[in-house]
């Protein structure tokens, strides 16, 4: 039997659920996820879609801690190829930073706007310098996303919106996503790399969402009051995407 493969998307409980659905000659329904965020699904023929939608629906919950354990052990996955050694490229809030590997006994990681020094006691430990540049960049984005967030924050605390749970995680398909309801916003962990103006215009449209759940006329209308050049900002960051 050859494949077929269709893209589906399940309204859980958290949040919508986007896989990759393959009819394939399986003898159960077989779930895979990957480090990247994406979710893969394959059965057979004489299963209903309606089964996997449901199947997809129940395992919600190991879906999304497989999904946040992936985010912790990894958080800034763009590091995937990385070496770790002096010269190499790190995007951060738009600009694109040297890194500068150095020994010494002080372990740490910094920046001046030009550079990154990683700091380390064995300059050809791998799993070290991997380690500390992660924490970095983990903490850049509570710095400096967070920073964005509160100021944005400020628009919306006359409506009554209380300040939500901020998390990060990465998302392949996604620069961020609202559970209004919970009271929670989710931003794309490399959102860190691009510049600050991008990341105003990601923060503010996930928090219109406290005011309008889906994306109605009225929707955008909040969003051009409050921020009225966020298309440029929106088309920067495609832009930035496509050649970062």
């Amino acid at each position: 039997m050859s494949e077929k493969i269709e893209f589906r998307e399940v309204i859980c409980s958290e949040k919508i659920i986007h896989y990759k659905f393959i009819r394939k000659n399986v003898k159960n329904i077989n779930l895979r996820i990957r480090a990247n965020g994406e979710i893969t699904v394959s059965a057979n023929n004489s299963v209903p879609v309606e089964m996997v939608d449901d199947f997809i629906k129940r395992k919600q919950k190991f879906i999304f801690d497989t999904l946040e354990n992936y985010s912790l052990s990894h958080r800034y996955i763009s590091n995937d190829d990385k070496k770790y050694v002096s010269g190499e490229g790190y995007y951060f809030l738009g600009k694109n930073l040297r890194l500068k590997v150095i020994r010494g006994q002080d372990e740490s990681v910094r920046t001046d706007g030009v550079f990154i020094y990683l700091t380390v006691q064995k300059t050809d430990d791998f799993s070290k310098k991997e380690r500390l540049m992660n924490k970095w960049f983990a903490d850049m984005q509570e710095l400096h996303l967070g920073e964005i967030c509160m100021d944005v924050y400020g628009v919306f605390e006359k409506y009554g919106v209380k300040y939500p749970v901020i998390k990060y995680r990465y998302m392949k398909t996604r620069w961020g996503t609202c559970q209004p309801e919970k009271g929670i916003i989710t931003l794309n962990s490399q959102l860190i790399e691009y510049p600050p103006s991008c990341i105003e215009y990601v923060v503010m449209h996930e928090f219109v969402h406290f005011l309008c759940r889906n994306h109605t006329s009225e929707f955008y209308d909040f969003l051009t009051m409050f921020m009225p050049d966020w298309k440029n900002r929106k088309a920067e960051l495609e832009n930035l995407a496509q050649s970062m």
